[in-house]
Order: C-alpha cells, then sequence, then structure tokens
C-alpha cells in the first residue's frame, strides 16, 4: 500500500514539475519517476507539492501543509541545500522558497549528489527535455559571442555582450559544469575546463549558501569568459538582457548543444542575432575554424573555409582564433533577430504559455491563492 502511495505521489510531482515553465515530460519508460524517487523523498515531494514559481515565507507554506512554522523551516532549508527548491534572502527578511523547474534549475542543482546511478536516468531521460518547437519560440538559453568576434561595423548591444553582463553585476559565483562533469564520471570527459559557470545576485548566493559554488571578484568572473574562449567554449546566458547566469558550453558533454548539434538546422532554433561570414581572399583553409566550431557548421573546400548557414549559432569561436583574420560575426537579418525578454521571470512566463501550462488566468489564481494564504497564515 505504501509503495503504491508512493508511486501516485510522485507522478504527481511529475506532473507538478511539468507545469513549470521548463517542462518534465512523461516517458513510456518512466525514468523520469526514477529520477524523482532518486533525488526527492516522500515528505521532500508532499513539500514540492506546496510550492509554486512565486516566493514564499515558510509561515505560509506551513500554513498551507497544516504543520508547524518551525517544521517547515527546516525542512525547506534541507531541501535548498539538496538543490530541490529555490530560495531568496533579504536583509532583515524571513527567507522565502519557490518551487524549481527541473531543467534550468534542480538538475544543475545537483552538482554535489551525482553519482553514476543518477547519471544514467538523466541520460536516458535528456532527448525528452528539449522540445525543439518550443525552444525555438522562447528559449531558456540564448548564444552571445566571445569577445572581439564581432566585425567593428557592426552595432552590438550590451545584452549581447558577454563581458558587459558580467560589468553590470556585483556579487559573482562560479560553479562546475554538471554537464562536464557526469561526462567525466561516465569516463567520457573531453578534458575541457569545469568550473566555468557564472551566476550572478541572489543566484550567486543561492548556489553559495547550497555549498554549490564559490565566491569571485568581477575580474575573476571576466577570467572566467577569457578562458571559457581559449578552450573553445559557447557562452550561454539565460534569455533575459538582465542576465542571472551564464554557462560555458561544449557540444560533446552539454545537454543542450548535444541535442541542437543533432538537429539538421541548430542556427534555426538557438537564440543568437549573430552569424559568421568568410571572407574568401585572405582565407588559407587552415581548418582550425572547423576544429573549433560546436554544430559542424564549418567546412573547408578547395582551402577555403565555408560555414553553414543553418548549422552556425553565432558564438564567434571561430573568429577568434583564425589566423589571417577571414572570418567575422554580423547581425543577421532583421526578420532573424531574436526578442529577449528583459527578466528571467518574463522569460519564464513566455515559455509557460508557449508550451500551454500557464494563462492569465491560472497566473492570477496563482497569485490571489498566495495573496490569500499569506494573509491567513499566523504572523
Amino acid at each position: 500500500m505504501g509503495c503504491e502511495m508512493n508511486e501516485e505521489l510522485y507522478r504527481r510531482l511529475a506532473k507538478h514539475l511539468d507545469d513549470l515553465p521548463g517542462g518534465f515530460p512523461e516517458t513510456e519508460s518512466g525514468v523520469e519517476i526514477r529520477i524523482l524517487r532518486k533525488l526527492f523523498t516522500p515528505e521532500d515531494a508532499k513539500m514540492a507539492l506546496a510550492l509554486s514559481i512565486i516566493e514564499e515565507e515558510p509561515r505560509v507554506i506551513a500554513w498551507r501543509m497544516g504543520i508547524s512554522t518551525a517544521d517547515a523551516e527546516k525542512r525547506l532549508d534541507e531541501m535548498e541545500k539538496k538543490g530541490l527548491i529555490y530560495g531568496t534572502r533579504k536583509e532583515g527578511q524571513p527567507p522565502r522558497y519557490m518551487a524549481s523547474q527541473f531543467v534550468v534549475g534542480i538538475w544543475e542543482y545537483q552538482i554535489g549528489r551525482l553519482d553514476l546511478e543518477l547519471i544514467g536516468y538523466f541520460e536516458e531521460y535528456a532527448p525528452y527535455l528539449l522540445d525543439s518547437r518550443t525552444w525555438k519560440k522562447t528559449p531558456q538559453l540564448r548564444t552571445v559571442p566571445v569577445g572581439g568576434s564581432v566585425g567593428g561595423d557592426t552595432e552590438i548591444l550590451s545584452y549581447e555582450k558577454a563581458e558587459e553582463l558580467v560589468r553590470a553585476q556585483t556579487k559573482f559565483t562560479v560553479t562546475p559544469c554538471i554537464c562536464r562533469t557526469e561526462m567525466e564520471m561516465m569516463g567520457e570527459g573531453c578534458g575541457k575546463p569545469k568550473e566555468t559557470c557564472l551566476s550572478f545576485g541572489q543566484g550567486a548566493d543561492f548556489y553559495q549558501r547550497i555549498g554549490r559554488g564559490r565566491s569571485i571578484t568581477m575580474e575573476e568572473a571576466l577570467e572566467v569568459l577569457k578562458k571559457a574562449d581559449k578552450a573553445g567554449l559557447v557562452l550561454s546566458p539565460g534569455n533575459e538582457r538582465d542576465a542571472v547566469f551564464i554557462c560555458a558550453c561544449c557540444g560533446c558533454c552539454c545537454g543542450v548543444l548535444k541535442t541542437l548539434k543533432k538537429q539538421p538546422k541548430p542556427g534555426r532554433l538557438v537564440s543568437s542575432p549573430f552569424m559568421a561570414i568568410v571572407d574568401k581572399d585572405p582565407c588559407i583553409g587552415c581548418g582550425i575554424c572547423i576544429r573549433r566550431c560546436q554544430m559542424d557548421a564549418v567546412t573547408v573546400t578547395g582551402k577555403k573555409a565555408i560555414i553553414d548557414e543553418d548549422r552556425c549559432i553565432g558564438c564567434g569561436l571561430c573568429v577568434t582564433t583564425c589566423p589571417v583574420r577571414a572570418i567575422r560575426l554580423m547581425r543577421k537579418t532583421g526578420g532573424e533577430q531574436p526578442y529577449v525578454p528583459k527578466t528571467i521571470t518574463q522569460t519564464f512566463i513566455r515559455l509557460g504559455k508557449d508550451r500551454g501550462k500557464l494563462s492569465n488566468g491560472k497566473l492570477v489564481r496563482m497569485l490571489l491563492r498566495s495573496k490569500a494564504d499569506r494573509f491567513s497564515a499566523p504572523k
């Protein structure tokens, strides 16, 4: 009886996660339930079901669940440390907690809890997580070019520059890339640096609080970007102008790029305003750009490099190491310019609507329930 009840509990949790913007799709094999059993205790699952995408204090969540505030505070703190939910802190105020979507979210927070069984489950599940139709409308990540790769006569906006995204922040955390970490644990590592994922602001505080990252200075964060370029890693911030993180991805390990690489036209799916072009005259066909490209977008024919526009994601890695400066990034035509929401909240709302999981009415009902529970919960 207990097993059957727990099975139903985890299925409810799976649906709860699938109703979040990032999704958690059902599979025939049920691997998603195995992942949840591995990560969440039954008590964790019950608590997670009481959370939404609205930040709330422990007293409100406690009232909703019919438990004491002290009990809720303890359990929420434990779940935050496990990376199962997201929490924020403001000076002089109680902590607040909200549901975390699976990707980008819970999975990335598991960097300190990985084992081979969990990695195996995730590798089986990963192909189901990227819906190319939704991703094309509102991707969770976008691509920004590495420094110095955009042609001098091409206008580039501040939120299209990784360095400017960093300079706009005051708090910084660097964490190991979970993708390269898991592949290394499986004996399939690529040898590229792992400590390359940057988080800012409250996200930086969160990673430090749960023991997954270390605090660094702005100068150190800028050095991470340089290290990423040298290693041939694609800079992938969140798809918002006020970026809260920047990933540094490779096409051999990172789940999103690996999945995109299998698509016939990844350049049409990625949110990027730029594409690479080759000046045929100086090009010597050395092939360095082929080795640098993470999307197999470059070929050499007749000792001249050729860029496949359908595969180019505008990262600029081919530009910065061209010995004769024959490649540069240029802005795509107006109709191909991606829309970048201002904040991560706006991105999540758009994504939820695109997936048919969030409507204005549902959002209003969620806000009204939270307001009513805040009013009813004992102070």
